[in-house]
């Protein structure tokens, strides 16, 4: 299939279900949008025809499009950007103890929960698999997915310094996630002794201190050239080239690609907007950067539900990822409130905060996309089937239910 075709089919069908849930079922977007995607799935693998032409067009699509690829190296800098500029820096300092608490020790925790729980559950169903490769499946599945929670979030009614403290972390969690995959595949990978615990800490603060600082970079870069002109078009361009070139050079780099992306975001949306633009220049990167983000979360769920077409479904694999949904939600509690309990001292928390957190932890593309990147020797299909049956439930499921959850406990 042509790039010409796929992008074609891509953007015809986002709009197309962007559509249907805007004017009949009113689901939040990327609910909607995914809902739609994964019953069209469904029914195109039902009618099981090989000379369908909807289901031959429906199946090149989903195999010519490399979803790790487009939404890893793509996608990710454009979603956690945009969702960055909207944050206010000034809130976002007075939550900043337990944002990053929550978005390094909590990933830590729930990355060894599940690791640990996942490892015993498939040795009860007779299908050992090595501790690392299930830490690397904590890892993956441990981030809460900052383009689902941002989104979700806006439609619930919990009191805004909870919802901060929620999208705060979302933003930050998977760049760490990303670090802690990375170095524990790195193990994996490695027979050999000199994988220490000294050198996976190297890697660890030099991808996310480097990240982090390399987006102050990018962001002081990106002020210094918006302060000196006026101009709403040249302006929204530098931002793009912020995004493009700044997660290319950080791959480069060897830095944290995402932590970068958000750390320039929320520079360029306090004080470059703040400082060195016009009011008209202020309104149109908002709406751009707000536009953007709406296609992009439209094409990205479209693109999970697609995806669902050519997943290897094993009975036994399929029932241990039904397990693994409590895993994952257990892993998130353990890692909301051990951390919240000691933070109680210093930081005040919200009644129903841990529950909230932990129902509200929702997980989409990042977990699919990295677990896309296994390869087959990392036990690909297992893990690809269960972060989708994980997925799922928590978009359709927690994404549906936490205004009525923060509804139910009085907000």
């Amino acid at each position: 299939m042509s790039t010409q075709e796929i992008i074609a089919i891509t953007i015809v069908l986002a709009a197309l279900f962007a559509y249907i849930n805007h004017r009949f079922i009113k689901w939040p977007p990327t609910i909607g949008i995914m809902a739609l995607s994964l019953i069209s799935s469904v029914l195109l693998v039902s009618l099981g025809s090989a000379t369908s032409f909807i289901s031959t067009k429906a199946l090149s699509l989903a195999r010519s499009v490399d979803f790790q690829d487009v939404l890893m190296n793509f996608m990710l800098s454009f979603l956690l950007f945009a969702g960055a500029i909207h944050v206010d820096a000034g809130k976002l300092k007075s939550e900043r103890f337990p944002v990053i608490v929550l978005a390094t020790v909590g990933i830590l925790i729930s990355t060894f929960v599940v690791g640990l729980l996942v490892h015993y559950l498939f040795g009860w169903f007779g299908m050992p698999i090595p501790l690392i490769y299930c830490l690397l499946f904590g890892a993956l599945i441990s981030p809460t997915d900052p383009i689902a929670v941002l989104g979700i979030l806006k439609k619930s009614n919990i009191p805004a310094s909870l919802e901060l403290k929620i999208s705060g972390e979302s933003l930050f969690n998977d760049g760490v996630a990303v670090v802690v995959f990375i170095s524990i595949a790195e193990i994996a990978r490695s027979s050999s002794a000199d994988i220490s615990v000294l050198s996976i800490g190297k890697l660890f603060l030099v991808e996310a201190i480097g990240g982090i600082l390399f987006g102050v970079l990018l962001g002081y870069i990106g002020y210094w050239a918006l302060r000196s002109i006026d101009d709403y078009k040249v302006e929204v361009l530098i931002t793009l080239a912020i995004v493009t070139g700044g997660y290319f050079l950080a791959g480069s780099l060897h830095v944290s690609g995402p932590l970068a992306m958000v750390v320039a975001g929320i520079f360029t949306g306090n004080k470059s907007k703040r400082e060195g633009m016009s009011d008209l220049t202020r309104d149109y990167l908002g709406k751009f950067w707000e536009m953007i983000d709406e296609i992009l979360n439209a094409v990205l769920f479209l693109f999970i539900g697609i995806e669902m077409l050519i997943i290897k479904i094993d009975q036994t694999v399929f029932w241990i990822g039904i397990i693994c949904i409590v895993v994952v939600l257990l892993a998130r509690w353990i890692s909301v409130v051990l951390p919240v309990s000691l933070m109680r001292y210093k930081v005040d928390f919200e009644k129903h905060a841990v529950t909230i957190m932990t129902w509200g932890g929702l997980r989409g593309g990042i977990s699919v996309a990295l677990a896309l990147s296994l390869g087959p020797l990392m036990y690909r299909d297992q893990f690809v089937l269960i972060t989708y049956i994980i997925v799922i439930f928590s978009i359709l499921v927690q994404g549906l239910t936490i205004g009525k959850l923060a509804k139910k406990l009085g907000y």
